[in-house]
């Protein structure tokens, strides 16, 4: 598989037109988007990582070449968007909004792809994770949800979280950056999705 960096996108007109489906991963500050990212791609330093919130301040893009699945044994092309977090980034209210604008922006395009809405499973849902989830669900968007940080929580917690996650209507996928458990199955509904 081979990934390489686009550009980042601070404005609705800087957005590429790579006439790939694109992949969209949303989640709140610190849920661990860009390790997501890295794992997906099996490239540590595709995303940058950082353990403090609000450090995506703009869309960033990237091209996948190569992922597995697809209709041929050399998988597909795609392209990755990672979106600012939302929530608790110690950011001023200003910037927060120019980045909801530049959220609800990419979201209201009209592109081939799918959304992976994350959710730290340490904490399941929040408001502005469900605030989210009702708006891709009333769009009709094809969005998975994702259960970041699972290794975190032992086996009761787990079985809690994901009993959780599912009152409200989502089959979620269990992730660790640490284990990469979920990335195959990540992957496997990427492909299964798109390809409809």
């Amino acid at each position: 598989m081979k990934a390489e960096f686009i550009l980042s996108a601070v404005h609705p007109d800087q957005f590429p037109d790579t006439g790939l489906p694109e992949i969209a991963f949303l989640g709140r500050s610190n849920v661990g988007k860009s390790s997501l990212l890295n794992a997906l791609a099996g490239l540590k330093g595709l995303a940058r990582v950082s353990s403090t919130p609000g450090r995506t301040q703009a869309i960033n893009f990237f091209r996948i070449e190569g992922a597995p699945g697809g209709k041929s044994a050399g998988g597909f092309a795609c392209c990755f968007a990672d979106l600012p977090g939302y929530g608790f980034a110690k950011v001023p209210m200003a910037l927060k909004r120019s980045w909801r604008a530049l959220a609800d922006a990419y979201l209201e395009r009209d592109a081939p792809g799918m959304s992976c809405l994350l959710v730290d499973a340490r904490r399941g849902w929040m408001e502005s994770d469900l605030e989210l989830k009702d708006w891709l669900d009333a769009s009709n968007r094809q969005y998975v949800v994702i259960a970041t940080k699972y290794d975190k929580l032992n086996q009761k917690e787990r079985h809690q979280v994901l009993k959780d996650l599912r009152g409200q209507g989502a089959e979620p996928v269990p992730f660790s950056a640490v284990t990469g458990q979920g990335v195959r199955e990540l992957w496997q509904t990427i492909s299964t999705t798109i390809s409809q």
